[in-house]
């Protein structure tokens, strides 16, 4: 931590926090609490469902309500639709609550905006929209984050930060030597930049264009203000990420891959006012960190890197979808063939340095862990196999797929932090289309064993949730439901469809707690995260619109964490457990905290569900 103090403590980032450290906990918000007992609460997707989606809701209380009826009635007019019927069966405790239902409403296909109600009673949902344009706007809500996330110039804030990035350590270079490596995205409520994160943040946004075309909008320009410039919003923010990349690959036997670390601002100020000083004097310049391949950390800690694929593949990937699309869609020869001599660059550092390059602490021992690299290499191999055709990139991304599997951490119950970064394996779908019956069944049956892992956890709970509850367990979410999409695209295969249906609906707002899991979404009525950890949020008291927030944590994680304070009573106290915790709370950078990669990994899912031709 930077600083011994509260303040600084809860202000920092996701990262200076490990899952699994046993420390002492600094445990200030009661998680228990004694709810009234006839009450039935009722928990739905607050953005809402496509006509043939699965429709499940969910209601629960403290007493039996079998005997109870449901019905979905016009939100306006409150007049019934459908219905009634009954709430069944008892689907099992979960966390405080010894009753649930599952009230399955897929019957009803007519479009028009509704709510739930208990038969009889005052206990009804939050309203949900039913419709094939039910989805259509989300997506570019999700960019506005990305934007507000951008480091250099801050089109939110209109304002620039950051400008002395950066002076080198662990390089070939003399240690201090500067290099300018402005741009890119904050990559949280912090203000450090990874290329860990921000590599994949940018071929995820690639990838949702090249998978969702005609549904991304052009309303704003390159640096993120007001006004259209010809090209998709998408393409924007991920040529932001690129322009980043390139700079951290200055040479091509060169690639840095952190600035800055957990001294990172030790207050609570914007952006274009971090005071931080890194050894150059307050407010000057940061760290800049070398792809070496080995353990780092300045301070009293370090990492325990192995090698630097687990980058060098998913920047090749992303280098290479680029390419693949200036080329093919904008005709920009120069800025394609730029990429594409990264992208084989990059590539073949990765082939000389296999293993992983994890974050670096300095005074604290937080850091994201990720041991995972061959998925990132089939990937960058797949991506520049279709953009060369040169067979042997083809040769060794099946040689990185069988070596990677089915690992991952589906079906887990614990991992630690990025662990098996980045969370879904998108390497296996980028092969697919590329190879022969036989190893295409390989690769489905890869992703089905997870799937398979995954339907065995949520059969056990009446949300049908089958993540682990650590920490970012929202990005978890995001990952598999797009996971078990790129199954069904590949095989048609749609056996798994309610269960990653179940795990949307779970971010959209059918948990305990009835909230949504990304800031603003949806617009007008819904219940979304109103205290974000965030400096900009609350500095500026504006909107954060489309932050997916970290999510709910195991309680037992919730108790060692150093730090939080909560600001405010919490409204959710009554659905807080031993078993797992959500605050919506400036305090709780554990829970509340939007992160720029989840949000940019949500875009494909929200997109998905965009109905051809209502996405413009």
């Amino acid at each position: 931590m930077n600083a011994p103090n509260a303040l600084s403590f809860f202000a920092a980032s996701k990262i200076k926090c490990s899952l699994l450290l046993h420390v002492t906990a600094l445990f200030v918000a009661s998680i228990s609490s004694s709810p009234k007992a006839d009450t039935i609460h009722l928990r739905a997707n607050q953005i809402g469902y496509l006509p043939e989606d699965p429709k499940i809701a969910v209601a629960f209380s403290q007493q039996p309500a079998d005997k109870r009826q449901f019905e979905i009635i016009e939100a306006a007019s409150g007049q019934r639709v459908w219905g009634p019927a009954k709430l069944g069966a008892n689907a099992g405790a979960w966390g405080n609550f010894a009753y649930h239902y599952r009230l399955d409403f897929s019957a009803l296909k007519k479009a028009g905006r509704f709510k739930l109600r208990i038969v009889g009673t005052d206990f009804v949902s939050l309203p949900f929209n039913i419709g094939p344009e039910a989805y259509y706007e989300y997506h570019e809500l999700l960019l506005a984050y990305m934007r507000q996330q951008r480091c250099g110039y801050n089109p939110f804030l209109d304002e620039v930060c950051h400008q002395k990035d950066g002076r080198t350590m662990y390089g070939p270079m003399p240690d201090s030597t500067y290099f300018e490596v402005s741009g890119g995205w904050h990559d949280a409520g912090d203000y450090l930049r990874y290329l860990l994160t921000s590599s994949n943040a940018t071929a995820r946004m690639l990838f949702s264009y090249q998978e969702n075309h005609g549904k991304f909008r052009d309303e704003f320009n390159a640096l993120g203000q007001k006004g259209a410039n010809g090209i998709p919003d998408i393409l924007d923010e991920a040529r932001w990420g690129l322009d980043w990349m390139l700079k951290m690959h200055p040479a091509p036997n060169l690639l840095f891959h952190q600035v800055a670390d957990d001294r990172d601002h030790s207050g609570w100020e914007l952006p274009q006012e971090d005071v931080s000083d890194y050894g150059w004097g307050p407010g000057s310049y940061r760290v800049v960190y070398y792809a070496n391949g080995k353990p780092q950390g300045l301070g009293k800690f370090q990492n325990t890197s192995t090698g630097i694929a687990n980058l060098a593949g998913r920047c090749a990937a992303a280098m290479a979808m680029a390419a693949q699309i200036w080329q093919n869609d904008w005709r920009d020869k120069n800025f394609a063939a730029r990429c594409l001599q990264a992208a084989k660059e990059v590539y073949a550092m990765g082939r000389k340095q296999p293993g992983c390059q994890e974050g670096t602490p300095c005074r604290a021992p937080y850091r994201y862990y990720e041991i995972t690299w061959a998925d990132d290499m089939e990937w960058g191999a797949a991506e520049l196999f279709r953009a060369t055709g040169e067979k042997t990139y083809l040769d060794e991304a099946k040689i990185f797929a069988r070596r990677i599997g089915a690992t991952s951490w589906m079906g887990a119950d614990m991992a630690r932090h990025y662990e098996f970064y980045p969370f879904a394996n998108l390497g296996h779908y980028a092969l697919y289309s590329l190879v022969d019956r036989a190893f295409q069944d390989t690769l489905a049956g890869f992703y089905r064993e997870s799937l398979e892992k995954m339907q065995a956890r949520a059969n056990k709970n009446p949300y049908r949730i089958a993540v682990p509850f650590i920490w970012c367990s929202n990005n978890l979410v995001v990952n598999f439901i797009t996971h078990g999409l790129l199954y069904e695209q590949m095989t048609g295969d749609m056996c798994y469809h309610e269960m990653i249906v179940a795990h949307r609906d779970w971010l959209l707002g059918r948990n305990p707690w009835g909230i949504s899991a990304f800031v603003g979404i949806p617009a007008g009525g819904g219940n979304t995260p109103q205290f974000p950890h965030s400096v900009i949020a609350d500095k500026t008291k504006r909107q954060i619109t489309g932050g997916l927030n970290d999510g709910p944590v195991y309680g037992s994680i919730y108790k060692s964490l150093i730090g939080i304070r909560l600001t405010r009573e919490d409204p959710y106290v009554e659905f807080q457990s031993d078993l797992v915790v959500y605050h919506d709370d400036l305090g709780d950078y554990s829970t509340n905290e939007p992160t720029m990669d989840g949000t940019a990994d949500a875009v494909f899912f929200m997109a998905w569900w965009v109905r051809d031709g209502l996405g413009q």
